[in-house]
């Protein structure tokens, strides 16, 4: 005769189908994650999604080694990693910002949903984009 292990149950603001969403989770913040050859494009995109407030910050992740298949080709390439910090609101326009301004012919642009955050945080990251139509 074995022990049964207990079944894990997550508190119960986070049980699905409680009804009930807590104060930390989100439904509509956004990470975006490209990457770039070099630090110049990296840079470029950075700042002008940031000064475009289609971002609120955008982190450059330096020594990124990517093995991908281009054109038949097996390819590695060292590259830099853009996290952008947004919401689904401006997820389109970012999508055109990064895609005028990256040296790539296909680019990588990868949005995820953010499932829970530090709320203080999220609220900065909605405020910071909101500005735009407030200036």
């Amino acid at each position: 005769m074995g022990t049964t292990q207990p079944v894990y149950q997550p508190p119960l603001p986070c049980r699905p189908g409680s009804g009930i969403l807590p104060t930390h989770m989100t439904t509509h913040h956004q990470i975006v994650l490209t990457t770039c050859p070099e630090l110049t494009s990296a840079r470029a995109i950075a700042t002008a999604v940031v000064e475009q407030r289609l971002a609120a910050c955008v982190n450059i992740v330096p020594g990124i080694e990517s093995i991908y298949r281009w054109q038949g080709q097996l390819e590695h390439d060292n590259e830099l990693l853009l996290i952008i910090k947004t919401d689904s609101a401006s997820y389109a326009a970012l999508e055109r910002a990064i895609q005028a301004l990256h040296p790539a012919e296909l680019p990588e642009i990868i949005a995820v949903p953010l499932n829970a955050g530090l709320p203080a945080y999220l609220d900065w990251i909605t405020a910071s984009l909101k500005q735009i139509n407030e200036e």
